[in-house]
């Protein structure tokens, strides 16, 4: 098997997509931000230090996968049509569940810009909470399902 990001040296490279065909394409992605019964109390009361924690959490994802191609450096610039972030409280473990809806018409797809807007969606969850709640742990970040281009659809088989 070939890694599409290397040339026939073994350096990275950005992958060409100028032959590829615009088709329309979806991607989500999911993650979890585990953390104290307390903090997702004081979250649901609005008792946080920094004021509304999923607000500020769904824009930053949202900017996030609009910014995609600024922070991971072989992804190619593609215009989005919609970016979805979705903040689920659980009470049992304590957790927030991130869950994010990128969809665009393009030549490549929208599986990293739901996987960024996730990452920093649950890095900016933990920046609104940490002064109560330092041991929140990000974790689970995963690409849940993807349509469109050449692989065609692919979705996650979850564990129960």
């Amino acid at each position: 098997m070939s890694l599409s990001h290397l040339d026939e040296e073994g350096k990275a490279r950005m992958v060409d997509v100028s032959e590829k065909n615009v088709t329309a394409r979806r991607a989500r992605a999911m993650g979890t931000v585990y953390l104290a019964e307390s903090t997702l109390a004081a979250i649901a009361e609005g008792r946080t230090p920094k004021g509304d924690v999923f607000a500020a959490a769904r824009l930053a994802g949202i900017m996030a996968a609009k910014r995609c191609d600024e922070l991971i450096p072989l992804c190619h610039s593609i215009p989005l049509d919609n970016v979805e972030i979705d903040m689920l409280p659980r009470p049992n473990p304590p957790r927030v569940e991130i869950k994010s809806e990128v969809s665009c018409r393009a030549k490549t797809g929208a599986e990293m810009e739901a996987l960024v807007a996730v990452s920093v969606a649950a890095l900016t969850l933990y920046d609104m909470i940490k002064a109560i709640d330092r041991a929140a742990t990000i974790s689970d970040i995963r690409l849940v399902e993807k349509s469109g281009g050449k692989t065609g659809h692919y979705v996650r088989e979850e564990k129960p």
